[in-house]
């Protein structure tokens, strides 16, 4: 978004809460001990902590610069809604956030009408270009908790053993899985990375030359219908399909099928944010961590593409996916999925570009802290605001992870 957009920017402020708030604002309420248990899963966070969180960035790194008049809403939210930020100071365990009761949906609201206030008056005023770039981050920043909070509703809905739907008013169009084939790319110095035109996170920086053998990428993401031909053959019982740490998982964790996939007399159902329903075949397999992917493209012969041969085959193909909806669909022709359904798992460990340099103080805490020991996910799933599918876009998960929209889509050498 243009930095010289303000109206723009105060319409985006929690412009997506207001139906998420709508829609589940049970689920934020103070919780019994009997439901507490839905938060067992570390990763998950209520939504009203995503919307406190997303308020508390703008009241953090945002107004002090600009005013330093401000007045802090509360002084015990930064300790509630600070996710990772060190250098800002302590915070609540991510394991339990589940448990804080207060402060409640209202409450959060006020607090989020209080910074949305301070923000109006920053538009209305001169505000530096500093200040102004914080403010984009800040926006793109809650467009990612966009995402993650209907990632974190789902899981907590599907612990409930009534199943309830987040919407029932979205029907998924059907259509046939096609016949895999290949994209193919000679090979060669490629360029990856942001070319500065436009917003783009610092780890999508900076710009630079890569090498490339041949190879091809799958044209389409592997479907529920051949994920189910790799349990039938026993991939989830198979310990030369998988690395080391990914068949401890399976064992420890007892995998025997993608997350939200329930065995049922009739056969496999899928719990989605419409509500349960049997595995549709065509549809591309979703809820697949980074180890399950690696041994189902073992199990097939190919591997999965680096993001380098993602990014080179996806500048090409200027693919950017459908309009956000609720579960992934199928694609209608060649590379048509690329971007837009779900976020696909690469061979690539997540690193930091070659120049790359986290900027300076807390707000540099963003991305780099977090360049070891993940894996780098491409093309944005249905449930990604528009213009995060975007080819650069640096997703990225531990490989055990299955929460997030993850599927993928394999690639060989030619």
């Amino acid at each position: 978004m243009s930095t010289t957009d303000p109206e723009g920017r105060v319409s985006l402020l929690g412009q997506r809460f207001v139906e998420v708030r709508e829609t589940t604002e049970e689920l934020a309420a103070p919780l019994s001990p009997e439901d507490q248990t839905i938060q067992s899963m570390p990763d998950v966070s209520p939504t009203k902590w995503h919307r406190g969180h997303t308020t508390w960035f703008f009241e953090t790194f945002v107004l002090p610069r600009h005013d330093d008049g401000y007045t802090v809403f509360h002084p015990a939210f930064g300790y509630i809604f600070n996710s990772y930020y060190e250098a800002i100071g302590s915070r609540h365990p991510r394991d339990r956030r589940g448990v804080i009761s207060r402060p409640g949906v209202a409450e959060v609201a006020d607090y989020r009408h209080h910074v949305d206030k301070a923000m109006a008056e920053l538009f209305g005023g001169r505000a530096s270009t500093e200040t102004l770039s914080l403010v984009e981050l800040g926006i793109h920043h809650e467009q990612q908790h966009q995402e993650l909070l209907l990632m974190d509703i789902k899981h907590v809905l599907s612990c409930n053993t009534l199943e309830p739907a987040y919407r029932t008013d979205e029907v998924a169009p059907l259509a046939a899985a096609n016949r895999l084939g290949w994209a193919e790319h000679e090979g060669g110095e490629v360029e990856i990375g942001h070319r500065g035109e436009g917003f783009g996170f610092d780890n999508e920086f900076p710009r630079h030359r890569a090498v490339v053998t041949p190879f091809a990428l799958g044209d389409r993401l592997i479907s529920c219908g051949e994920w189910l031909e790799f349990m039938d053959d026993g991939g989830y019982r198979r310990p030369e399909l998988w690395l080391s740490d990914g068949w401890a998982a399976v064992n420890e964790q007892r995998w025997e099928a993608p997350l939200y996939w329930r065995r049922e007399d009739d056969g496999w159902r899928v719990f989605t944010l419409t509500g349960s329903r049997p595995v549709i075949e065509s549809e591309p397999v979703c809820h697949v961590s980074y180890y399950e992917a690696d041994a189902f493209a073992h199990w097939t012969g190919y591997r999965l593409p680096t993001e380098t041969e993602w990014e080179a085959v996806a500048t090409q193909s200027r693919r950017t996916g459908r309009a956000p909806h609720l579960h992934p669909l199928a694609g209608d022709r060649p590379l048509s999925d690329l971007a837009g359904e779900v976020w696909q798992w690469t061979a690539s460990a997540y690193s930091p570009y070659p120049g790359f340099r986290a900027a300076p103080g807390a707000v540099g805490e963003y991305n780099g802290k977090f360049m070891v020991n993940q894996h780098v996910l491409r093309g944005g799933a249905c449930v990604t605001p528009e213009g995060h599918t975007r080819a650069t876009y640096r997703n990225f998960f531990h490989p055990g992870s299955r929460w997030a929209f993850s599927g993928l889509r394999v690639a060989r050498d030619l």
